[in-house]
């Protein structure tokens, strides 16, 4: 199936809600182009414009686990937004994932089910997180 408005997935192959969302998108037809962005790096006007459609702040964006924010301190109170955006510029692995932009919207990914509220399409259920519960049951019905 083709799609005339593609779906983007900012992705983190060793990361399983970033997997499960690619599933997701592919499961419901989509050929979502894939960007490995810590293969790939940001630019601070993508990561400016992802952040504003999303409504997130580089703080509501940054990754706290697994990842240097703590060694760079960026936890701190009264580290500012820009040099938090600056950090995820050097280190890629700052920023949260996945990322999701569609033409229903740029959403962050997390928890999975989140990227159902910007496709026009579901996949055919029943589909699970990756924690094994149920997201699309047997009848395609979206489950809460």
């Amino acid at each position: 199936m083709s799609d005339v408005f593609p779906i983007v997935i900012f992705h983190n192959p060793d990361c399983g809600t970033s997997r499960n969302v690619l599933a997701i998108l592919q499961a419901a037809g989509y050929s979502p182009e894939i960007v490995d962005y810590l293969q790939a790096g940001w630019t601070r006007g993508q990561l400016l414009a992802l952040f504003a459609a999303s409504n997130l702040t580089p703080r509501a964006a940054l990754r706290e686990t697994k990842s240097p924010a703590q060694d760079l301190g960026l936890l701190e109170d009264g580290v500012t937004d820009e040099a938090i955006l600056a950090a995820m510029l050097d280190h890629p692995i700052l920023v949260n994932r996945p990322l999701v932009a569609s033409p229903k919207g740029v959403r962050m990914c997390r928890p999975s089910e989140v990227v159902l509220d910007i496709m026009d399409r579901l996949p055919k259920g029943p589909f699970y997180k990756e924690d094994g519960a149920v997201l699309i049951d047997e009848n395609g019905v979206r489950v809460s």
